[in-house]
């Protein structure tokens, strides 16, 4: 018998020593054992969407899942009346010949209401024809135009918006089911993942990119429940509302937000979790979101508070007003109290706690823990239904400068309420602010009003001074201020 080995040696039973035969006996078993586990390990169907070198394991291609996914994502052409700026009175009489010069040459130059074109992307989500995009694409369109991969063209509604999320389901029909792309969970995406995008970026048509994740939970402050997937895949205008697809085909995220101040791609582009759509999808079936609202306007912990107010660490969301009337106000949390955790979710950060809080049914009871002087407690509150005032987030006599903090304060009346365009008139206003003062540096601004100092209420001039008079050089004194009708905690420190 003879073999021929991967190293062009030959076995010959008859010449080998019983101890060599061994050897080259196991490394046959070792071969053998090595191509069966590659055979299971290398995709075989045609399910497989990649192929990846088997070192490396960078995809060689995404062909396959482009093959697939393709179909099911469509082109979006809008169409808008913008308002525009009527024909103004002329300075001239009906039979003047300068009327009937400007009317002619600068009449038309003058439009009223036109109609403006734009572009986006959407996916299917379903046979039946449901279709998810961002709002930005479809909101106040006059007609929305859907053009399949296979040109079919489409006349679509809009079936609910959510301008919060930046999220839209509109609808097409056809007479048979449409190819609809699975949707992933983009909780389980890791930072470096292989990511896909398709879209119709300036209106080219189906355009695939690829690159990974950049980074997860970006928090840009363009929504209010932001929470994006940041990826170098090239995204660039027209690509709104495509899908950013895993290397498994799956929707993980819809393509919304890039970072430029040329308008083109420089590798910074932001999608939509798919998980937060996932949650929104019934109700935008049913034409409208309904959030909960727990009532309270919260701010992160700087370091600076979390030494004032004894805290052990920066997490939670720090209480800097609660409305009253509010669910909040109704179950008892108060103005200071740190929420760490809310119906047994950890609220790491005050940006946790309003996407949280808003995906909690309304009427439902939650226990909130709250931190209030170094003590946790619970607190039982009933969740109500959110308005569009009703939103948790993050607050957006004269006296000599004050101890040297670089303030001056004097005691609200109405002359002094109208200078800053106030609806008070009693309480102490912060009139001037240094520059490059521990005031300005705090962010205290003049125009704001002090509440509370070292959470203790200041009723006049009189309190403010006895209560800041015992600090030294480095102390650090906790003002509440209302800004704009918004209260917010300020850390202020006392140079040494």
């Amino acid at each position: 018998m003879l073999i021929i080995m991967e190293t062009g040696e030959s076995w010959n039973s008859r010449t080998i020593s019983p101890g060599k035969r061994y050897v080259k006996f196991l490394s046959i078993i070792c071969l053998v054992i090595q191509a069966w586990v590659w055979m299971l390990v290398l995709p075989a169907s045609p399910q497989a969407f990649t192929t990846a070198d088997a070192r490396s394991g960078i995809p060689q291609t995404f062909s396959p899942l482009v093959k697939t996914a393709s179909p099911s994502v469509v082109n979006i052409s809008i169409v808008k009346t913008i308002k525009g700026t009527r024909m103004p009175s002329l300075p001239f009489a009906p039979d003047d010949p300068m009327r009937d010069f400007f009317e002619q040459f600068f009449g038309e130059q003058i439009p009223e209401d036109f109609k403006q074109q734009s572009l986006g992307t959407g996916f299917i989500i379903d046979q039946e024809g449901f279709i998810l995009t961002n709002n930005h694409v479809v909101e106040k369109a006059d007609e929305i135009k859907v053009i399949l991969a296979d040109s079919r063209e489409f006349i679509a509604r809009v079936i609910g918006r959510d301008p919060k999320t930046d999220l839209a389901l509109i609808r097409i029909e056809d007479d048979k089911p449409l190819p609809a792309l699975p949707l992933g969970d983009s909780d389980k995406l890791e930072v470096g993942d292989w990511v896909v995008a398709i879209g119709n970026p300036f209106g080219l048509g189906n355009t695939v990119t690829s690159g990974i994740v950049s980074a997860k939970y970006r928090h840009l402050g363009v929504q209010s429940y932001d929470n994006f997937i940041q990826t170098d895949a090239s995204i660039n205008p027209g690509n709104s509302g495509g899908p950013l697809l895993n290397i498994s085909g799956e929707v993980i995220g819809i393509n919304s937000v890039i970072f430029s101040q040329s308008g083109g791609n420089i590798g910074i582009g932001f999608a939509i979790p798919i998980n937060m759509a996932k949650a929104l999808i019934p109700q935008l079936k049913k034409g409208k979101v309904i959030r909960g609202w727990l009532g309270v306007i919260i701010q992160q912990i700087t370091p600076a508070l979390k030494d004032k107010l004894g805290l052990k660490n920066e997490l939670g969301a720090l209480v800097s007003d609660v409305p009253a009337g509010g669910p909040a106000d109704k179950s008892g949390i108060q103005r200071g109290d740190v929420i760490s955790s809310f119906n047994g979710k950890s609220v790491t950060s005050s940006r946790d706690l309003p996407a949280i809080v808003a995906a909690t049914p309304v009427g439902k009871t939650v226990e909130v823990e709250i931190i209030r002087k170094g003590q946790l407690k619970t607190i039982q509150v009933t969740i109500e239904e959110m308005n569009e005032q009703g939103e948790e987030g993050p607050a957006p006599a004269v006296r000599e400068k004050s101890a040297g903090l670089g303030m001056r304060v004097e005691a609200l009346t109405p002359e002094i309420s109208s200078n800053f365009g106030l609806t008070q008139t009693t309480g102490i206003i912060v009139v001037e602010v240094q520059p490059d003062s521990p005031t300005e540096n705090a962010g205290i601004m003049a125009g704001d009003i002090v509440l509370e100092v070292d959470q203790v209420p200041v009723k006049n001039i009189d309190d403010f001074y006895q209560k800041i008079k015992p600090h030294t050089a480095g102390d650090t004194i906790l003002f509440l201020i209302e800004r704009q009708g918004i209260t917010q905690y300020v850390a202020l420190g006392i140079p040494k």
